[in-house]
C-alpha cells in the first residue's frame, strides 16, 4: 500500500484527477468510494483535456519534451524526479500556509503554481507513454499517443496505488523533459558548439 503522505502530496498538488485533499482527507475517501468505472471515466476524461489544452496552448515545446522523453527516458526521469518534488513540495506548502497571515501572499502562487506545471507535466508524460505504446503497434502519431495516454490513465483508475504510481512515473518524466526542453533552448545546439566529440568521431 502506498503511504499516505504521497496521496496527500498527489492531492493538494493537483495533478491527475486524484480529488484536492481536506486536512481530513475526506475527498480522497470520497473518490476512493466511487465505482471503478466512474474514476476510470474521470481519469480518462482529466488526462485528455488536460493533454489537449497543454498540446494546443504550447505545441512546440510539448512536443519537443515528449520526443526527449521517448528518445531518453533515463535522463528524463533523474531530471524530473526532483524537480517534481520541489514543485510538490511548494505547492502542498502553499496549501498547508494558504490560511495562513502569509498565505495570500505566498500560499497562492505556490498552490497556482503547482496546479499549473504539475497536470502538464503528467499530461506530457501520459501522452509520452502513449505514444512509445502506439509506436510499437505501429502508429506513432501524437493524437494516437495521446489517446493511448488516456486510456491508460483511465485504466489506472482501477486501483488507486495504479493510479499514484501513474502520475509519479508521468509527472516525473514529464517535468524531466520538459526542463531539460527550456534548457536546452539556452545552450548549444550546433555539433561544432560541442566541447566533447560526438562518439563517432573519436
Amino acid at each position: 500500500m502506498w503511504p499516505v503522505d504521497l496521496y496527500t502530496i498527489i492531492g493538494r498538488a493537483g495533478i491527475s484527477s486524484v480529488a484536492v485533499l481536506a486536512p481530513a482527507g475526506g475527498e480522497l475517501e470520497a473518490y476512493r468510494s466511487l465505482e471503478p468505472l466512474v474514476r476510470m471515466g474521470v481519469q480518462f476524461a482529466a488526462t485528455a483535456l488536460v493533454a489537449m489544452v497543454v498540446f494546443g496552448l504550447a505545441q512546440n515545446s510539448s512536443r519537443r519534451a515528449v520526443s526527449k522523453s521517448r528518445q531518453s527516458p533515463i535522463i528524463s526521469l533523474c531530471v524530473g524526479i526532483p524537480g517534481f518534488l520541489v514543485v510538490g513540495g511548494l505547492a502542498s506548502t502553499g496549501y498547508l500556509i494558504v490560511d495562513t497571515d502569509i498565505g495570500t501572499f505566498f500560499g497562492i502562487p505556490m498552490v497556482i503554481l503547482g496546479a499549473v506545471v504539475l497536470p502538464a507535466a503528467m499530461a506530457i508524460g501520459c501522452v509520452a507513454i502513449g505514444r512509445t505504446v502506439a509506436a510499437r503497434l505501429g502508429d506513432d502519431r501524437l493524437a494516437t499517443g495521446l489517446f493511448v495516454g488516456a486510456l491508460a490513465s483511465g485504466a489506472a483508475g482501477l486501483s488507486l496505488p495504479a493510479t499514484v504510481a501513474l502520475v509519479g512515473l508521468a509527472g516525473t518524466l514529464g517535468t524531466g523533459a520538459f526542463i531539460r526542453v527550456l534548457f536546452g533552448a539556452s545552450g548549444t545546439t550546433r555539433p561544432d558548439d560541442r566541447t566533447v566529440p560526438p562518439a563517432n568521431k573519436i
